[in-house]
């Protein structure tokens, strides 16, 4: 499976995701913003960090970055897209993901091990998952603060497009398991043909038991199957 993961200047987790599919046996390829091709790719990956160091909002500017077009095209053509973290953001810059990403409740940035619960593990992203799987899964943002209009909601909770939600070690979704605030506890979501996740969690850095945990691994291995 051919792999592209798009870099912006202040991606900082573009190597980590690489690192992630060659070891699941992606053929990967990493992109430059300012490229207006994409090499064939079956998956395209939008990875974590500070693009443009967050001038304006979180990934308002890269979401205008050359490349960006390319992606949209690969993505209306039904091409997996993958938004993690600043990648997220960018998407809902795009449009090609609805609602946008506010500042954390605390207004602080948060870095840590969190535990979400997969909600729709019936996906091309998730079917290595266990419905309602709990995952710990790593966290490192200071605008994962989900929001959207009710409309939009309403659709994500009918067409089951809420890939996951942060909750406790034990699965209970509430306010105290919330690390950012969070509409309803959503962790990442699709859009409405399922091509495209974004998530504010970070898979990649899930993906070894010696250094953090595995629970990153099915969602590559999901792409896979």
């Amino acid at each position: 499976m051919k792999s592209s993961v798009i870099v912006f200047p202040g991606s900082n987790c573009d190597r980590d995701v690489a690192v992630a599919l060659e070891k699941m046996q992606f053929k990967n390829q990493m992109v430059w913003h300012k490229e207006t091709k994409l090499p064939q790719s079956d998956l395209i990956v939008v990875p974590g960090g500070f693009s443009y160091g967050d001038y304006l909002r979180s990934g308002a500017i890269a979401g205008k970055s050359l490349i960006i077009d390319e992606v949209i095209k690969a993505a209306n053509s039904g091409c997996l897209i993958l938004g993690i973290c600043n990648g997220f953001q960018i998407l809902t810059e795009t449009g090609l993901l609805k609602g946008t990403l506010l500042r954390n409740k605390n207004l602080r940035f948060i870095n840590k091990d969190v535990h979400i619960k997969v909600i729709n593990n019936d996906t091309k992203f998730t079917n290595k998952y266990k419905n309602e799987q709990i995952l710990k899964i790593n966290i490192a943002h200071n605008e994962g603060n989900y929001f959207t209009d009710f409309n939009h909601l309403e659709e994500l909770k009918k067409e089951k497009l809420i890939a996951f939600k942060y909750c406790n070690d034990t699965g209970n979704i509430n306010e105290n398991s919330n690390p950012n605030g969070s509409l309803e506890n959503i962790a990442g979501i699709f859009n409405s043909k399922k091509n495209i996740l974004g998530m504010m969690p970070h898979p990649e850095r899930m993906i070894d038991e010696i250094i953090s945990s595995k629970d990153g691994v099915n969602l590559f291995s999901s792409l896979l199957n």
